[in-house]
């Protein structure tokens, strides 16, 4: 079944019955016979760079991976010595001077090439000449400063495109790795990169993918905020479509399950589609610490969210319209910070809400060790001060304090952006109609989420429509050897991830 049932029937990319990575296929006589088998092998991927050589009027190939070998140490070690060769010294002899290797297989070529070779094919010749052309990345990638981890990898991607496809065929050795490299912006001319494993993701979602992307006719693309708002479903909702992600090991995971990556030149975000709303709240670490210790926290992102959307809102219900659910022992507590206050509990609510907003923003824009100090006593200033003046309650500042924290510990910035656009209406709701007016607003944002859809997937999926085992990795995880399938939504060509099952421990309890 396709995603795009308009488009089934027309794959962008064909599937290959055998693996020639493991194919043991000696040289062929042709040159062009030994390139087609490798650009099949690596599935015709974009950053496969090919160049004609001469040495003593013998025609060649030079064939390698921009994105793995250093083009300078390509120059350096090979080129400028073949070019230097004196008459009657044989490929060989130069060969042996450079300290490279010689093959006979064309596996051999493909795996050499993962890590950073270059080949050299000569017609007629019985072997293919390698050459270590590994590029080193000249800015050490650093851990994005927004997405921390307690353990695991460290590393962030950079603003250089050919460094991040590097850093992740790194970590993804296979030729199944496919970059399809696409120009935007008329003036501009930014070099950005779709990135899929072949045979792995959904060819109907690829080209979906390369088709919005191709559509996108403008003089500049500055960021990849113009992408995503040129190819998501739902620009006009609230909610995010499209996740990003600096890390590389984020990125190979998603890749693995079958989606589609979207990278462009200046920018250290890699866009993921099609993504639910569940895979906000994933963070590597939910796989690295303990199994139970992942499912809790995880579960406390998604009650956070759940907290800062509702958390002031039926505290102006509360207080307004429904006082008798107060326990009694607090309705003294709660009378006597609120009585003396000259405004209604949804005007307290957009006052500190718009001043933790102002001390955020300023503590994104101002330098580090301002935006601290800002951030720390501009916050207890302000709060002690509005406090002290009879402007807000002692209740409300500290119901706003706990939604700013809760809102926090989403992994994702951007749906922590959308669950402060989302407070607004429903404290109106709740200012009008009380705990009638929540449940409308509630009732309104879920149905809005069920209509979703990123790129054909059901965005609160596996939970609309309804698939009880693929809630082993979205509210809570289960064990790693649990997860034996890609998710549906996804509709990977291959469903299985793993067959393994752990017949030990059993008797553990």
């Amino acid at each position: 079944m396709s995603f795009f049932k308009k488009r089934k029937g027309k794959p962008l990319i064909t599937s290959h019955n055998h693996n020639k990575e493991e194919d043991p296929q000696k040289l062929f006589p042709s040159i062009e016979d030994n390139i087609k088998y490798i650009c099949d092998a690596f599935y015709n991927t974009d950053d496969l760079k090919m160049r004609d050589v001469t040495f003593h009027e013998q025609h060649g190939k030079l064939i390698y991976l921009e994105t793995m070998a250093d083009e300078k140490e390509i120059q350096r070690s090979f080129l400028v010595p073949l070019a230097e060769a004196e008459k009657g010294k044989s490929i060989k002899d130069l060969i042996t001077s450079t300290e490279s290797n010689i093959s006979t297989r064309l596996n051999e070529v493909v795996s050499a090439l993962l890590t950073g070779n270059c080949a050299l094919f000569f017609e007629g010749a019985p072997d293919v000449f390698l050459f270590n052309t590994f590029q080193v990345n000249v800015r050490t990638p650093e851990e994005p400063d927004n997405e921390k981890v307690v353990r695991g990898s460290h590393e962030g991607f950079v603003e250089k495109l050919d460094v991040n496809i590097n850093l992740l065929r790194e970590r993804v050795k296979n030729p199944r790795l496919t970059i399809k490299y696409i120009k935007l912006g008329r003036e501009t001319n930014t070099n950005v990169a779709i990135i899929f494993m072949s045979g792995l993701a959904n060819p109907s979602v690829v080209e979906e993918v390369q088709k919005r992307i191709e559509s996108i006719s403008t003089d500049m693309i500055f960021s990849p905020g113009y992408i995503e708002e040129c190819i998501e479903d739902h620009p006009f909702s609230p909610f995010q479509q499209i996740l990003f992600t600096e890390r590389p090991d984020r990125a190979e995971a998603h890749l693995m399950e079958g989606r589609v990556a979207i990278m462009s030149e200046g920018s250290s975000d890699l866009s993921v589609v099609p993504v639910t709303f569940f895979s906000f709240f994933q963070t590597p670490d939910d796989y690295n610490i303990r199994l139970y210790t992942g499912s809790v926290f995880r579960l406390l992102r998604l009650l956070s969210f759940w907290g800062s959307l509702l958390l002031p809102p039926t505290y102006i219900a509360v207080v307004g319209f429904h006082f008798e659910i107060i326990p009694y022992d607090l309705v003294t507590l709660v009378k006597s910070s609120i009585e003396n206050i000259p405004f209604p509990p949804f005007f307290e609510a957009l006052v500190m809400a718009i001043t933790i907003e102002l001390i955020r923003e300023a503590g994104i824009r101002l330098p580090s060790p301002i935006g601290e100090t800002i951030g720390i006593v501009g916050g207890l200033i302000i709060g002690d001060a509005v406090v002290n003046a009879g402007l807000v309650s002692n209740m409300m500042v500290i119901v706003i304090a706990l939604t700013a924290i809760m809102s926090f510990c989403l992994p994702s910035y951007e749906m922590g952006n959308t669950v402060r656009v989302l407070s607004l209406p429903v404290m109106i709701g709740a200012a009008t109609l009380g705990f009638v007016g929540i449940v409308f607003a509630l009732m309104i944002i879920i149905i809005h989420m069920c209509k979703l859809d990123s790129f054909g997937s059901p965005y609160i999926a596996p939970l609309a429509p309804l698939h009880v085992k693929e809630l082993k990795d979205a509210i809570v995880r289960f064990p790693i050897w649990t997860l034996n399938r890609r998710p549906k939504d996804v509709q990977a060509q291959k469903p299985v991830r793993q067959k393994a099952s752990r017949e030990w421990g059993k008797n553990d309890r």
